[in-house]
């Protein structure tokens, strides 16, 4: 019960922590958007269509006839207040809504990405450190490696490359077919599955690289500690040795890394996105910003920086799991 409290604890402090960040992120994006020349109206100027007396009712209309610190204090306003993160310009539409139809979309990918990167990550990790220095890991540090050189734009371009190759076999536009709509509930989950099949490996390959190396470092550290070698000289099996003894420890590192994976996944499904025409958070928040969409880049923004603090807060939770000698007031 007491570890339960103190769980309780520790997520109301690290919430109230957050909710101090997401407030100075607002400022530092409110600023950084204002920084930009000019607003979402500079293109209708030269319009002759448009006169100015229609110009400057939109301007009021949008309240971009406020000084900035009066539309920052009304749009925080309005969140607090009503739960409303404004109005899209170029969408005709609420901001709220517009992120309830594509944060779904994009937590897919990334979630998907990441259980594939560690599922495959993890155990070929492993592989390379128990078999240090031969074949097996010599070939799959020459994997890491070149998957590491690839950023993410240019693995969706070789991915994007195949696909033409192949065709039809990968779907590269959007995330369902046509005929969606008439489908199965089966056959709506495997048209989606078989959409996501390219951006999903474009995020993972980068990260699966990464975290290959890394869980194979943490695991040969680990190995060389004197309780290993201890536990060897008992007479302990191997396989016992390592996968409890050895990787209880050599995992928790890259536990504390999850948070901060997520969030680069997530910077990278931007690119996947646009790449693969996937309706995710990442095109709408390009879109936003070439339109100079305020509210709606504010919200985006806002968005991304709540999911990297709920990765983080998710990783702490699940090494205090994992390994019940942590104590969680140390992970601040």
């Amino acid at each position: 019960m007491s570890i339960d409290y103190d769980n309780f604890l520790y997520v109301a402090k690290r919430l109230f922590q957050a909710l101090i960040t997401l407030l100075l992120a607002s400022v530092l994006c409110f600023v950084i958007v204002q920084l930009a020349p000019g607003d979402y109206l500079d293109k209708y100027i030269n319009n002759p269509q448009i006169s100015q007396e229609t110009l400057n009712q939109f301007r009021e209309q949008f309240g971009l006839d406020q000084p900035p610190i009066i539309q920052y204090w009304n749009w925080l306003t309005q969140i607090v207040t009503r739960g409303n993160f404004g109005y899209s310009f170029e969408n005709q539409r609420s901001v709220t809504d517009l992120l309830w139809e594509r944060v779904p979309a994009t937590l897919l990918l990334t979630i998907s990405s990441l259980i594939i990167t560690w599922a495959i990550a993890l155990p070929l990790g492993i592989l390379a450190a128990v078999n240090q220095n031969r074949r097996v890991d010599r070939t799959l540090q020459v994997i890491s490696y070149t998957g590491q050189g690839f950023p993410s734009f240019i693995t969706a371009l070789l991915l994007l490359f195949l696909a033409q190759k192949t065709s039809p076999l990968f779907p590269v536009g959007g995330m369902t077919s046509i005929d969606y709509p008439d489908l199965s509930l089966l056959g709506k989950i495997g048209d989606i599955a078989w959409h996501m099949i390219l951006p999903t490996l474009a995020l993972s390959i980068t990260s699966f690289a990464g975290l290959q190396r890394l869980m194979r470092g943490q695991l040969l550290d680990v190995l060389r500690q004197d309780y290993i070698q201890t536990a060897r000289a008992k007479g302990l099996p191997e396989n016992r040795v390592i996968y409890v003894h050895a990787l209880r420890n050599a995992i928790n590192p890259l536990i504390t890394l999850l948070g901060f994976e997520f969030a680069s996944l997530l910077g990278g499904a931007f690119i996947a996105e646009t790449f693969f025409n996937w309706p995710g958070l990442g095109r709408l928040t390009l879109e936003a910003v070439r339109q100079q969409d305020l509210y709606l880049v504010m919200a985006s923004l806002m968005m991304g920086a709540v999911m990297l603090i709920l990765g983080n807060l998710l990783a702490d939770l699940l090494l205090k799991s994992v390994d019940p000698r942590i104590k969680l007031e140390n992970l601040n």
